[in-house]
């Protein structure tokens, strides 16, 4: 689910290409492109085949044309139905507005775009000057990799999986922030290449610049955890992704993430299953033996990141923190009867143990009790618990390492 920002910020630098206008400071400004991308090209290896262009483009520019076109990015129907997944999952509020709110995020966000659709760089007027170095190095980084490994290819060919196109986006924008941390370490005659603690310095100061820190980023702040934990993720377990490979890899790192992307957040998190190879489960959901006039509405797959959000949500970082990393896999689905308004959720869930298992069926016993007003259990045993909540009937089990949970069944029906 959090793929639809990637998607989303694709859509924001086309916007970039199609509304802005030639800006006279910008010749100042991208008089600073040719020193800047020669150092980038010394640290990555890789040759630039052409100089990249740039210019200005107005936050106001940017909002205008994401209101425009959100819509343009799901149809009607899909973005409904990824609104009702994060809302039956207790992601976001019940009266939350997707498609508003990550324009309006978005619109904040926004510093700097390289468009790969029209190889353009473009930077917001409103970056303040002593950012634009940085900001300029990140948007460069960008060029680099679409003119040796073709960005739009590479977000396209991941889009089968929200949890593999996530993946990818953290590579992309984790890459960017690597080489742009160690543009500036090298500035000041440091190098994050052979320091950890640099490193996870740079990426902590990423984290706190997007973290809305002193009211700086007000639309941020009162943002639903998923939606500023996915905006973020990208950029710093991407950027320490990318520090594992390279510890590996060396300058062979920032082509070895395009031709042999990782294929889960979990291998983001985790970057020593990336290198084991080791890839998520797709484990069966429940058979809820719905009566007619359900409809399969949506299917999917949540990944560690968004477990770990939603241990975070109801159970504590702490707790989150223990719990998400023995992920193994999962599958959900969403069918609709909408004669009787009704949505249910089907959704399994593999961990790496049975014990690892029963830890997360406690927890989600905690999570079910938390984003429903009203939970009555009617029946409870080690492995199952079955009551009503908000939405109608549940049934929650665990069977050895997976865990099960139908949700919104008809209370009427037994």
């Amino acid at each position: 689910m959090a793929a639809r920002l990637a998607i989303l910020l694709g859509i924001l630098l086309y916007a970039a290409s199609a509304t802005a206008q030639a800006d006279p400071r910008a010749k100042a400004l991208c008089a600073q492109v040719p020193a800047i991308t020669a150092e980038l090209k010394r640290i990555s290896g890789m040759p630039l085949r052409h100089p990249v262009p740039c210019d200005f483009i107005t936050k106001e520019q940017i909002n205008k044309f994401l209101n425009k076109r959100v819509n343009e990015v799901s149809s009607p129907e899909e973005m409904r139905a990824e609104e009702l997944t994060l809302k039956k999952f207790g992601l976001v509020p019940q009266d939350f507005d997707l498609a508003r709110n990550e324009v309006d995020l978005l619109t904040e966000q926004a510093a700097a775009f390289y468009d790969y659709n029209r190889k353009k760089l473009f930077i917001t007027d409103s970056t303040d000057a002593e950012s634009q170095d940085s900001v300029l190095a990140h948007e460069l980084s960008h060029a680099l990799a679409d003119q040796n490994y073709n960005l739009a290819r590479f977000i396209k060919q991941g889009r089968k999986s929200d949890d593999g196109s996530t993946a990818r986006l953290a590579v992309m924008e984790g890459q960017a922030t690597w080489l742009m941390s160690e543009y500036l370490a090298r500035k000041g005659g440091q190098s994050i290449a052979d320091s950890a603690e640099l490193a996870a310095a740079m990426s902590s100061l990423v984290a706190n610049e997007d973290d809305g820190g002193k009211g700086q980023y007000p639309v941020f702040d009162k943002q639903p955890l998923y939606l500023r934990e996915t905006l973020v993720f990208p950029y710093t377990k991407g950027m320490m992704f990318q520090n594992a490979v390279f510890q590996r890899d060396h300058q062979g790192s920032f082509g070895e993430v395009f031709l042999h992307p990782p294929a889960s957040t979990q291998q983001i998190m985790q970057p020593e299953k990336y290198f084991a190879g080791i890839k998520p489960t797709q484990p069966e959901v429940p058979d809820a033996h719905l009566p007619h006039g359900y409809k399969g509405l949506v299917g999917g797959t949540l990944g560690e990141l968004e477990h770990s959000i939603l241990l975070e949500q109801y159970t504590g970082k702490e707790r989150a923190a223990e719990l998400a990393p023995h992920w193994r896999g999962c599958s959900f689905e969403l069918h609709e009867n909408k004669k009787a308004r009704r949505v249910v959720l089907l959704y399994a869930t593999e961990w790496d143990s049975e014990s690892s298992a029963a830890r997360y069926f406690a927890a989600y016993r905690e999570i079910l009790r938390k984003k429903w007003k009203a939970m009555s259990v009617t029946a409870e045993t080690a492995d199952s618990v079955t009551g009503t909540g908000d939405d109608g009937r549940f049934e929650l089990r665990r069977k050895g390492a997976i865990v099960t949970s139908v949700e919104g069944l008809d209370p009427a029906i037994h």
